[in-house]
Parts: structure tokens; C-alpha cells; sequence
């Protein structure tokens, strides 16, 4: 009977210890989703994949480069993850690493939308120059770090007086993080394709920077033309019409969430275009 004991408490033992390795790994997937480390997860599936395959069919050079790519790659890896690193170790301490995450809902997200349209109408007629980048998949989280974090509840009127000139946060940009104002006055990379046209200025090549090492969706109104444009994907849509902007916004935002939401489930391994 001691010995019978000593089995089932054992057994039971690896089950709890199976589960709550499973729990982490869970919550470090819930971490890490949205931001550039799912690419760099990607890129380490494949070099897993090109060694077995290498082992295989007995190609000796390739097998051996990718075994030190591997055996090199934990101190890569703590490199290459480190904004992640450091984004869990502090909601570890803040006591959110178990926390349940949340996603926005529809009713949220036609308010954020209304708010940006709203906003971004006041500013166009008034020429006052603006910048708001609208996070989805990829995190921004690097950026927002650069700026004045708010953590506020989206409004046209939080948007306008942010981007009033001469007042502390005009200059960058504004970063809208699930629904919220994440933060303001953010530093965003400017993009250095040689084939932007000469009129256009600081904003507009920050907005494009952004779309090309993101997914996230750019408004810029110029304050010389008082003209709205919007980036997404390395893109730049310029002189957007009112009618124009509201339903390019409305069918982007909705449709990714519609289509995030019937594919949460797997990882998206299109390239990007």
C-alpha cells in the first residue's frame, strides 16, 4: 500500500507539473502575440526545420551551420527578445503576468473609430498638423516607451487638444493601443525609401516608417494643406476625402478584427506584400 501510494502521488505530481508548464507557456504565448517576436519565433521554427531536414537527406555543411546556429542561439535569443524579456519580468512584479487579457469589442472599437474620424475632420479645416498611429497585430510597445504614456480613454476632444500647437505633447505622435490613447508625443522611425516625394515632410515619413516595420494603421493630417492622408504596409494613401477616410478606417479596422477574431487560433505565415 505505501509503495501503491508512493505511485499515485507521483503520477499526480507530473500531472500538476505538466499543467503548469503548459500555463506558462500559455501566458508567455499570450505575452509575446502581437508583437515582432512571433516573426522572430517564426525564423527559429525554420531553422528547427531546414536542421531536421539537413540531418535527413545527409547534408553534412548545412546540418553543422545550423547546429551552431542553435547552440549560439540561447544567448541570441536573450538578445533578440530582451523589450519582451523586460515586458514580463515587469508584469511579474506588478502581479499581471496571470492576469486574463482582454480584447476590444465592436461597440469599443466605433467609438475609437467615430473619435479619429471626429478629430481628425476638426483638425483637416483648421490645418492643425497631426499623427496617430493605431496599433493591431504587431506591438508598439517599443514606441510607446519613447512618448508620454496616458493610458486614457479615447475621445475626439483628448485627440484635438494633444495635437493643439505650441502645447507639450503636439510634437510626435500619438499611439492608440487597444482602444486607448497609449501615449503621446511618441517618436516614430522615419522611413528611408528614396522614392517618397520631396513635399512630403517629417509626419508623413514617420507614418510610412512605422507601416514598414509594422502592421499598424497611420493617420497624418499636414498642416501646410490641412489635407489628410493615411499608411498601412509600406503605403501611403495621400489627400483622402472625408468620405474616403471614414471608410477606408471603418472597413481596415473592422475587417482585421473580424478576421483576427475567425482566425485567432493560427499563426497568419503569409509574407508581407
Amino acid at each position: 500500500m505505501p509503495f501503491a501510494d508512493f505511485t499515485i502521488w507521483k503520477y499526480l505530481a507530473s500531472i500538476v507539473d505538466i499543467l503548469l508548464v503548459w500555463y506558462v507557456i500559455y501566458k508567455l504565448i499570450n505575452i509575446i502575440r502581437g508583437t515582432k517576436a512571433v516573426q522572430l519565433l517564426k525564423g527559429i521554427f525554420v531553422i528547427l526545420l531546414v536542421k531536421v531536414v539537413s540531418d535527413f537527406f545527409g547534408l553534412a555543411t548545412l546540418s553543422w551551420m545550423m547546429q551552431q546556429v542553435i547552440t549560439y542561439g540561447f544567448l541570441a535569443i536573450i538578445i533578440i527578445f530582451q523589450p519582451e524579456l523586460r515586458r514580463a519580468l515587469e508584469q511579474l512584479g506588478r502581479g499581471k503576468f496571470f492576469s486574463r487579457s482582454s480584447s476590444p469589442d465592436d461597440d469599443d472599437q466605433e467609438k475609437a473609430v467615430q473619435a479619429i474620424i471626429k478629430a481628425t475632420d476638426y483638425m483637416a479645416k483648421r490645418r492643425i498638423g497631426a499623427l496617430i498611429s493605431i496599433e493591431r497585430e504587431t506591438g508598439m510597445g517599443d514606441y510607446i516607451e519613447t512618448g508620454i504614456q496616458l493610458n486614457s480613454m479615447i475621445s475626439s476632444e483628448l485627440l484635438i487638444n494633444i495635437f493643439i500647437p505650441n502645447t507639450p505633447l503636439h510634437d510626435g505622435a500619438v499611439i492608440i493601443q487597444r482602444n486607448n490613447v497609449a501615449a503621446a508625443a511618441c517618436y516614430l522611425p522615419l522611413s528611408e525609401s528614396p522614392f517618397i516625394s520631396k513635399e512630403l515632410g517629417t509626419r508623413h515619413r514617420a507614418a510610412l516608417g512605422i507601416s514598414e516595420v509594422t502592421d499598424s494603421l497611420t493617420v497624418v493630417v499636414s498642416e501646410e494643406t490641412g489635407s489628410i492622408s493615411l499608411t498601412k504596409n509600406g503605403e501611403l494613401h495621400r489627400d483622402l476625402k472625408a468620405e474616403e477616410f471614414k471608410e477606408l478606417l471603418t472597413n481596415e479596422l473592422f475587417l482585421t478584427n473580424k478576421t483576427k477574431q475567425a482566425s485567432s487560433a493560427r499563426w497568419n505565415w503569409r509574407g508581407k506584400k
